[in-house]
């Protein structure tokens, strides 16, 4: 139990054909939620934080936290650096026990992206860890603002994935970080084809607001770990303003409460239950 590998996790998905969650938090009522919905339905997570979330939540002291909550579990938990930019944060993230980054070199050149991506899985490597790498770009960024979308290249899946070795690779097919429009349509035929080609992990960001059909066909077509982060996010605000605001103890069980129930709800849709 306890704190355990992404490639265990991710092997472990693919054996049972599901999909493992991975959650976004910056708090500690969130992680708390997060490992009480895991210990309720007797299922391994990944608890994971963006750098970008680091400006107002230092990763030495919530990355501690994580550490603690995951060493403490019941399941076993994986400790992941979600789009991790910097050598640096990354580095910093396995000195404090983090047993998978990301290194999200999307925005680059594919030469440049296979080049940071391996530095990165070097770096990883030297310390037991496990790597995940991204190729495409989705329709908005990790905060939210708008970028350009490119779907994911199959051919370029399958040769980053060979030159970088990474364990698992975000793709883009039409998923996007944030709250969507209405239901996302995803192009599953491009999943497909890198499915076809390519027996390596995949991932989908932005799976907040998608539907169980579709998580059901991404999990088909070879996903196996998807993050949530806005759901977190917006049911710990939702919760916080559901209380008197001047009782701090209240809004700190409500958060922990809301964070739980949208923790097991995807958890479900997964299918790792």
């Amino acid at each position: 139990m306890a704190l355990t590998n992404l490639r265990e996790l991710l092997a472990q998905a693919e054996r049972h054909k599901r999909a493992v969650g991975a959650f976004n938090v910056s708090s500690i009522e969130m992680i708390c939620g997060v490992v009480r919905a895991a210990e309720a339905l007797r299922t391994p997570v990944i608890l994971q934080i963006a750098e970008s979330r680091l400006a107002t939540t230092p990763l030495p002291m919530l990355g501690r936290a994580m550490y603690e909550a995951a060493e403490r579990a019941q399941v076993p938990i994986a400790l992941h650096l979600d789009h991790g930019s910097s050598m640096a944060c990354i580095r910093q993230a396995l000195e404090l026990g983090f047993t998978s980054v990301m290194f999200d070199g999307s925005a680059l050149r594919m030469e440049d992206n296979i080049a940071r991506t391996l530095e990165a899985a070097g770096l990883a490597r030297s310390f037991g860890a496990a790597i995940e790498g991204e190729i495409g770009s989705l329709g908005r960024t990790e905060n939210g603002e708008t970028a350009f979308a490119r779907y994911t290249c199959p051919e370029d899946a399958v040769r980053f994935a060979r030159e970088t070795g990474v364990d698992a690779l975000a793709v883009a097919i039409g998923n996007a970080h944030g709250v969507y429009a209405g239901t996302p349509a995803f192009h599953f035929e491009v999943l497909d084809a890198i499915r076809t080609q390519c027996d390596t992990p995949l991932v989908l960001h932005g799976g907040t607001g998608s539907s169980a059909e579709n998580f059901r066909r991404c999990i088909e077509s070879g996903v196996r770990k998807i993050n949530i982060a806005t759901a977190i996010f917006m049911a710990s605000a939702q919760a916080a303003r559901s209380v008197n605001q001047d009782d701090w103890f209240a809004m700190s069980r409500a958060i922990t409460d809301a964070v739980t129930e949208v923790a097991k709800e995807h958890i479900r849709l997964f299918g790792i239950a």
